[in-house]
């Protein structure tokens, strides 16, 4: 019943920013952290960022700090990634997720969105 989907993925060029949006749908589910991952083709799942539903805590992978922000909307049972400084090495899927509470482990997953940056 739960479902997490992303939109806002594209093609950019490097420098350029991009805005990611994420929706949770099904039930009244609210999350403890909702967080965002990436994958390179022939690489290991990232990490990108994550923020806690409650407080909007944050924290960001290193290879993004400074560059990537990101926030929730309760209300709206919505995260958002915003992207700036776009480089071509960030060019992955990249994938929202959840936690139904405090946990190493994330509950849920969306289907991703592909986000490619030329140089």
């Amino acid at each position: 019943q739960v479902q997490l989907v992303e939109s806002g993925g594209g093609l950019v060029q490097a420098g350029d920013s991009m805005s990611l949006s994420c929706t949770i749908s099904g039930g009244t589910f609210s999350p403890y952290l909702m967080g965002w991952f990436r994958q390179a083709p022939g690489k290991e799942r990232e990490f990108v960022a994550a923020i806690t539903w409650t407080f909007g805590a944050t924290n960001y992978g290193d290879s993004v700090k400074g560059r990537f922000t990101i926030s929730r909307d309760n209300a709206k049972n919505a995260v958002y990634l915003q992207m700036n400084s776009l480089k071509p090495e960030d060019t992955a899927v990249y994938y929202c997720a959840a936690q139904r509470s405090y946990s190493r482990s994330y509950d849920y997953w969306g289907q991703g969105t592909q986000v490619t940056v030329s140089s």
